[in-house]
């Protein structure tokens, strides 16, 4: 039996603070470790080993969300952290230090999160994947010029959905592929990027970033 993702809760909004608990609370493989309203009480409580993952709303009320995840992550570097915001700060991943970077991804409280895209993102996270808001991702669009705009039509959708937090496999049933067919379009969108994909887990998150770093959003 897999052992559920321990998941720490830092959101001052009591009602959403209360529904994300509620939620991931209730999902076998994962469990609330801990559920706080703001950052001086989120590092007192979220010490070193006691969650795998931390969600935190970027604006709290007494202190910035990412201060404090690259607080929290130095402190303990197997702690992956999952932002949340009311606005579209996602660029926010492309601009944290070098020594806290990988295994931080962004959701939106504007989307319609689903539980299932909370579970993925939030296992995929903790895995040491990169993850985008799916909403946000759905509405950019390469930048002219950049080597992300070089990408197929499939490409560009393959790379979408691991942009996302899913698996080949679960790549291969959204597009109606075969996983060796989702494998073969990673290869080729790794070479055009011109990543290396000796290590698959760093290609991804390499891969995600540049998908964020060189589209613009159109919503």
């Amino acid at each position: 039996m897999v052992k559920p993702l321990r998941v720490a809760v830092v959101e001052d909004q009591e009602l959403y603070r209360s529904m994300l608990t509620a939620l991931i609370g209730a999902h076998p493989t994962t469990a609330v470790v801990v559920s706080v309203a703001g950052s001086s009480e989120a590092r007192a409580r979220i010490v070193p080993g006691t969650a795998d993952i931390a969600i935190l709303d970027v604006e709290l009320n007494d202190g910035n969300g990412v201060a404090l995840g690259v607080a929290l992550r130095r402190r303990d570097p197997n702690l992956a952290i999952l932002l949340l915001s009311a606005h579209d700060v996602m660029d926010l991943v492309l601009r944290l230090p070098a020594d806290v970077a990988g295994s931080w991804s962004y959701l939106s409280k504007s989307s319609s999160l689903t539980m299932e895209t909370l579970i993925r993102t939030l296992w995929a996270t903790a895995q040491g994947q990169v993850v985008l808001d799916p909403e946000l991702i759905d509405v950019s669009r390469a930048r002219r010029g950049s080597e992300l705009a070089r990408l197929t039509d499939r490409q560009m959708e393959v790379l979408r959905l691991v942009a996302q937090g899913m698996s080949n496999q679960s790549v291969a049933e959204s597009l109606h592929l075969s996983v060796r067919s989702v494998e073969g379009h990673l290869k080729l969108i790794y070479e055009t990027l011109g990543i290396s994909a000796a290590t698959t887990l760093n290609a991804r998150v390499v891969a995600t970033l540049a998908f964020l770093r060189d589209t613009s959003r159109t919503g």
